[in-house]
């Protein structure tokens, strides 16, 4: 049997150990899906680490779904988007990474996230990926 993760339900959030640890919170925070169309999140502070020189990578999340029996707790969702703080990831693997790990979490209708990355150098780099439910 797998081990259930929950953040407290006051005081500090603690910092992640892991993505994994993020992923799992991510699935056993969600909650029944109320009647809606359409959830999006805009997370205006992202941050992970450039694969190749170890620097920050600052950017933005956006992330759209259409909910079936469950739905994502926003709490869980910070907790889960603070997990890629320190870890190394294309942005172009991030928008992929982050799309499956909500479609494992909560088996969305459908999924798409857009990653915005912050220019540096003088180039800005956007990724999407969407996913689809099969039933």
């Amino acid at each position: 049997m797998s081990e259930n993760y929950y953040l407290p339900r006051s005081g500090p959030m603690p910092r992640p150990a892991s993505v994994e640890e993020g992923r799992n919170v991510l699935r056993d925070e969600a909650f029944p899906a109320p009647d809606v169309s359409v959830v999006r999140f805009k997370a205006l502070e992202f941050t992970a680490v450039c694969p190749k020189t170890g620097q920050p990578d600052f950017g933005q999340v956006e992330i759209e779904y259409v909910p079936r029996n469950k739905c994502i707790e926003s709490k869980s969702l910070k907790f889960y988007l603070w997990s890629y703080r320190d870890e190394g990831a294309y942005c172009e693997s991030l928008a992929a990474q982050i799309a499956d790990d909500v479609m494992a979490a909560i088996e969305p209708a459908r999924v798409k996230v857009m990653v915005h990355q912050t220019p540096r150098g003088g180039i800005q780099l956007e990724t999407e990926a969407e996913r689809i439910h099969e039933a």
